[in-house]
């Protein structure tokens, strides 16, 4: 079988999500830090805002591609425990997408809205060029504001073993 979109997006998604999920845990293990307040600098967003913004892209990803609708996630997620929760309740539905539906979606055309700014992509710029940067910066990010808080984090727990 050729590598194809899904390929290309799903299955390291899904790998990364259980990597934030480890390193997730690794923080709660470690106590002390308040994923609502825990951030590397005070321009930045916390620890929770980073699993939000990680766990929106892969959804939004896999449902944009697979032609199915975005799960909606209220952002309320506060502790260690919830924050895990929805990496894998991201996780299940990354899983549970249809592998068939995802034929052709590198032409598809997405539309992203935000308020100061619209991106236009097509389905393989999406993956490469927003997706895959967006989300891998953001679980970086939430490694990072744990490590700095001195949680024992290698690179193995970063790339998934």
């Amino acid at each position: 079988m050729a590598f194809d979109i899904y390929d290309a997006s799903i299955p390291g998604l899904i790998h990364m999500l259980r990597s934030l999920s480890t390193i997730l845990a690794k923080g709660e293990a470690h106590g002390g830090i308040d994923p609502s307040e825990a951030r590397l600098a005070p321009d930045m967003l916390p620890l929770k805002a980073q699993v939000y913004i990680a766990t929106d892209g892969a959804k939004g990803c896999g449902a944009r591609l697979g032609g199915v609708d975005i799960p909606k996630y209220e952002d309320v997620e506060t502790s260690f425990a919830d924050l895990r929760a929805r990496v894998a309740k991201t996780i299940d539905f990354l899983t549970g997408l249809d592998r068939a539906a995802f034929a052709g979606a590198e032409n598809k055309h997405i539309v992203l809205k935000f308020p100061s700014t619209t991106l236009e992509y097509s389905g393989g710029d999406y993956v490469t060029r927003f997706v895959l940067p967006n989300v891998y910066f953001h679980i970086t990010t939430a490694y990072d504001i744990l490590r700095n808080k001195g949680v024992a984090l290698g690179k193995n727990d970063y790339l998934g073993g």
